[in-house]
């Protein structure tokens, strides 16, 4: 299998952008929380967007069959490729004007970064807009072509935090590679999920995966 499960939740962004690819997490994802409460970020809604697994995802992900997206048949999934990318721009913009203090944007509840390009529309976007933050994890390797692209990313670690989601962390943790791992990793300092082992009641509660350098350990779902 090379897409999810459910073909028929893919979705194509529309010129007119009568659906938003931009979600308010609150509203779509009760796992995000609505505005974080705590740290450098605080008070900053949370947007979140949904792409389609396995199409934009390395083969190579550890989770490639058992991906929680299996488990998500009503998620709205977008379609890689240039339309996305254009509603991406201008919806990032619509909620500037609306959150002149900045907004989160959670990458990806599902799917991944699909090309450099993609990948360096984001890095404008963050040039562009002072109060864009960004956070969520990538399964490409951080030496591959995409996944150096996402390291330039995270150079901007104050507003950037993308986890390179692998079985086990990498040697080299810092800024711009930090780590997701899985439950068997043996990583010594990761920590468990406080959303997933119920210290946190959600993302916007909790704020570790972007403000820690440890490893993040998130269990099977």
């Amino acid at each position: 299998m090379k897409t999810t499960k459910y073909p028929k939740s893919r979705r194509g962004a529309s010129r007119r952008g009568k659906i938003a690819v931009l979600k308010r997490a609150k509203v779509t994802n009760g796992k995000l929380g609505d505005r974080v409460a705590k740290g450098r970020w605080k008070g900053l809604p949370i947007y979140a967007l949904t792409l389609t697994e396995r199409e934009t995802c390395p083969a190579t992900c550890h989770h490639w069959g058992d991906c929680f997206g299996n488990n998500m048949p009503f998620a709205h999934r977008w379609r890689a490729g240039s339309a996305l990318e254009r509603a991406v721009e201008a919806e990032v913009a619509t909620a500037m004007e609306r959150h002149p203090e900045g907004i989160v944007v959670r990458l990806h509840v599902l799917g991944d970064f699909y090309s450099v390009g993609y990948v360096r529309m984001w890095q404008r976007l963050l040039d562009r807009h002072r109060g864009l933050r960004l956070f969520g994890y990538t399964a490409r390797p951080p030496r591959g072509r995409i996944g150096r692209e996402v390291v330039k990313l995270n150079r901007a670690w104050t507003r950037c935090v993308i986890r390179f989601s692998q079985k086990d962390a990498g040697p080299d943790r810092t800024r711009t590679r930090r780590w997701a791992v899985g439950e068997d990793a043996e990583a010594s300092d990761a920590f468990g999920c406080p959303e997933q082992t119920g210290q946190a009641e959600d993302c916007a509660r909790c704020a570790a995966c972007w403000q820690s350098l440890r490893p993040v350990k998130f269990f099977t779902h």
